[in-house]
Parts: C-alpha cells; sequence; structure tokens
C-alpha cells in the first residue's frame, strides 16, 4: 500500500510527512538534551537556547552541504537550490553546522564546549533515528535494486512505489542510530566514559562506522569525483578519532599504533564496496577503542 507524502493540507498548504518526523526528530533531540543538562553540569535551559540558534544554522548547512555537492544539477536550476520539500539535507552538513554554532553559544556564554557536545550526541542520534524514517517517507536514501526475491522483506528490504524493492539503508541508519542513543545513556549512567567530550566522541566512531559500510549500498550518494562524500568523511573521523584514542592510551606503543594503521585499509575496503573486508576493520576498530577505555582511570565526572 502507497503511504502519501503528504500529512495534511493547512490552509492550503500541503505539508509533508517528511517535514513532520524531521521536526519530531528535533523535538525529540531537544527534550532529551533538556533531561540531561543538569547530570553534565550545565545550567538550566543550556539545550534550548542552543536548539534556538543550532537547529537552523544545522537546517542551512545541511542543504548548503547538499547543494555544494549536487552543484551540476542546481547551476541548471538555481530556484530549486530553496526547494526542500522534495529532500536535500545532508546529515554531515548539518552536524558541521550545529557544532559551528553550539561552538559559537559556548564562546559567548563561557560553557564547557565539550559538555555541550556530549550534551548534543544522543540528541543528535535520536534525531538521526526518527528523521530516516521521514527520507522512506519522501522516497529517498533507500539502496540498490534487490534482484533476489527471496531477500525482498522488510527490514531487509523496502518496496519503494513505482520502483521496485531495494536494500532498506534507511532503516539501517534509523535501527543503528536508535542503538547509539541507548549506548551512550546507557554507558554515561554506568560511568564509562573518561572525559568531557568522550560521549561525542563515542557517537561519531559509531556513526562513522555504521556510514562508511551503509553508504555503499545506496543510489543517491554526494560525490566528489569517483568518491563517496559522506564515506570520505567517514574514514577521515575514524581516522581522527582513533588518532586521538591511541594518543590518550597508556597501552605500549606497538599495542596502540598498529590497530590504528588498519584505518587507511578500512578506507581501501570501503572505497571498493567489500563490505565484509570493511566489516572485519570496523570490528578491530571497536577493540582497539574499547582497549584503549579500558586501560586508563575514569575522571570523568558526568
Amino acid at each position: 500500500m502507497e503511504i502519501s507524502r503528504e500529512a495534511l493540507t493547512l490552509f492550503g498548504f500541503e505539508l509533508r510527512w517528511y517535514g513532520v518526523l524531521i521536526a519530531l526528530g528535533v523535538l525529540g533531540a531537544v527534550l532529551l538534551a533538556s533531561r540531561r543538562e543538569a547530570r553534565l553540569g550545565l545550567k538550566p535551559d543550556t539545550a534550548l537556547n542552543v536548539a534556538l540558534i543550532a537547529v537552523p544554522v544545522a537546517v542551512v548547512c545541511a542543504r548548503l552541504y547538499y547543494v555544494l555537492f549536487s552543484w551540476d544539477y542546481y547551476a541548471a536550476h538555481p530556484a530549486d537550490i530553496l526547494n526542500i520539500r522534495q529532500g536535500g539535507l545532508a546529515i554531515y552538513g548539518g552536524v558541521i553546522g550545529g557544532i559551528l554554532a553550539g561552538w559559537l553559544y559556548c564562546r559567548f556564554t563561557h560553557t564547557s564546549f565539550a559538555a555541550g557536545l556530549d550534551l548534543a550526541a544522543p540528541s543528535i542520534a535520536l534525531g538521526q533515528a526518527v528523521g530516516r524514517w521521514g527520507n522512506f517517507l519522501n522516497r529517498e536514501a533507500y539502496g540498490a535494486a534487490v534482484a533476489n526475491p527471496k531477500l525482498r522483506f522488510f527490514p531487509l528490504a523496502v518496496e519503494i512505489p513505482g520502483s521496485g524493492w531495494h536494500w532498506a539503508t534507511f532503516f539501517y541508519e534509523s535501527l543503528w542510530c536508535a542503538l547509539i542513543v541507548a549506548f551512550l545513556l546507557i554507558a554515561e549512567r554506568r560511568s564509562f566514559f573518561r572525559r568531557r567530550g568522550d560521549v561525542f566522541g563515542w557517537y561519531l566512531l559509531l556513526y562513522a562506522l555504521e556510514r562508511a559500510l551503509v553508504e555503499g549500498l545506496r543510489t543517491d550518494s554526494l560525490y566528489l569525483g569517483p568518491v563517496r562524500v559522506s564515506q570520505l568523511l567517514s574514514l577521515a573521523a575514524l581516522l581522527a578519532l582513533t588518532l586521538a584514542l591511541a594518543r590518550r592510551s597508556s597501552a605500549a606503543a606497538a599495542a596502540r599504533w598498529a590497530p590504528a594503521l588498519c584505518v587507511p585499509l578500512l578506507g581501501v575496503a570501503v572505497a571498493l564496496d567489500a563490505a565484509l573486508p570493511a566489516a572485519l576493520l570496523a570490528m578491530l576498530l571497536l577493540g582497539l577503542a574499547l582497549r584503549l577505555y579500558t586501560h586508563e582511570p575514569r575522571i570523568y565526572e558526568g
């Protein structure tokens, strides 16, 4: 059964499910952050104040990012640049914009930027988990066609009206982001994190792992030459985070740096869409991160 893109019509204006679900994701993110701000030692209403600045900036940057890497189309259709009703909001662009806005807020209010990042991390993942369903209803962010009839079932695949069965990449990311939220909140409660900024670091690590793998299944990726931009950014984030974790470790140098050198190999595997080698290397990277955190005293007081 085909689900309409329009949620309702208000004063002659069609309100689409895409916008409704993104708005719900933002609302859930703000509510979650508001419940955690005291735990992180932040002032009341910090989450709301940051959201009022960061959300609009994130939306603008998400659109600019998408337009930039789709410039061949928008150069020929400039009137469509402001039309986001058809989709076209890139998550990485939104995260970058939100971080920039959050940094400015923290700088001018003398708030800990690292604590602000920790406050935002589970909320960003929650917003992504909800917002990906908006992608589904907007007929985007799905994978390649599924040729084998035996694999044509949800949640492995999804039927797109007029296009047939495709890999349900929107669902893979939605579920993964929901698991990230659960992991971050549980780990925080159990004093797993050691320093300010670690919650955000783990969010970025886990999300980059998923995106580097799942992006290879999509058919609507943004490209920089022959390279998928989201995979490139994910690999850059993985490399930076691995090196940062290694620098914090008290383990022997060989144990720190040898696994970190696997990150470039992960990049090669993902670039070739070699899912199994990429997954194995991703597991090795996570193992490294867990090992590093096991060998340091807990000084995180969140």
